[in-house]
């Protein structure tokens, strides 16, 4: 294998289903990883793996210096506290380092921090299998020379690279993304239903509409776990929901006014909030149809 990262200081916080993959690459890529996470064993076990593991933020961020650390977190507010909050990396950050935010996070927040620091913000899409298999779609925002800065460590991770443009432009594009898989995902689960309802075989069905004009890795992957009734979570309705709620508010923002997006932020809120379900994957969305009255 290449060692393309060799020389490279990387930190790396966050290390859930997508960041521990992440940091693993960058780590057999050559580069030196210095990792946080909040939870000790994910971080205990990238050392294993021969990553150096930090003991707070800002001595990740001292370690990294003025190379690139990277980010893979939940929300916005963690972002926030993690890197500018008390404790956070910022005291510890060199005025070169860049950060690397492959989270889905707030536009407005983005564009602000991208004043404050060296900010890149490259989410992605391909779930947890494409962060294993290193095949990310990666959407990228920031300037000319912090993208090309990045491009090193998005090679290693994705396959699919786009910069879209200024900062917050790949935040914009991954929230575009999570429109189209939230509301498919519905239209999925509300296909396989009325046919299981209609008494046709959803797995058939499935199998029918597959080659068809309404085939998709949704209805490939997701409808497959609709029919099986697998729901282990690869991607977390939870954290659906919390996508839906941010492209609502970017909708807001920019005077898009849309009752589809409405109705999915609704179907997700009683999916998550009403039945208690945000821990199931989000293909589990298929249980508000399967427990209609």
């Amino acid at each position: 294998m290449s060692k393309p990262l060799v020389g490279h200081k990387i930190g790396f916080v966050g290390l859930g289903n997508m960041g521990r993959a992440n940091a693993r690459h960058l780590h057999e890529a050559g580069a030196e990883v210095v990792v946080w996470n909040r939870s000790a064993a994910p971080a205990e076990a990238a050392a294993r793996l021969g990553l150096r593991r930090a003991e707070s933020l800002p001595e990740l961020a001292r370690s990294a210096g003025g190379g690139v650390i990277c980010i893979n977190l939940t929300t916005t507010e963690v972002v926030e506290q993690v890197v500018f909050g008390p404790g956070g990396l910022h005291e510890g950050l060199h005025p070169d380092a860049l950060i690397i935010d492959f989270g889905t996070t707030g536009v407005a927040e983005t564009k602000r921090w991208a004043q404050q620091v060296n900010w890149v913000d490259a989410p992605v899409s391909g779930g947890q299998v494409g962060a294993e298999a290193a095949s990310l779609t990666i959407m990228v925002g920031g300037s000319d020379e912090h993208v090309r800065r990045a491009l090193p460590v998005l090679q290693v991770c994705g396959k699919k690279i786009t910069h879209l443009g200024a900062s917050g432009s790949g935040q914009v594009t991954k929230l575009a993304n999570q429109l189209i898989v939230a509301q498919t995902i519905d239209a999925v689960a509300q296909a396989l239903r009325l046919a299981e309802l209609s008494g046709v075989d959803p797995a058939l069905v499935r199998r029918a509409l597959l080659g068809g004009f309404a085939e998709s890795r949704i209805l490939d992957l997701h409808g497959e776990r609709m029919v099986k009734r697998d729901f282990q979570p690869g991607g977390r309705a939870e954290l659906q929901l919390k996508d839906v709620r941010l492209m609502s508010e970017l909708a807001a923002s920019v005077g898009l006014d849309s009752a589809t997006l409405r109705n999915s932020l609704q179907q997700w809120e009683r999916l998550v909030h009403e039945r208690g379900l945000g821990d199931l994957d989000h293909s589990g969305l298929f249980r508000l149809y399967e427990t209609q009255p």
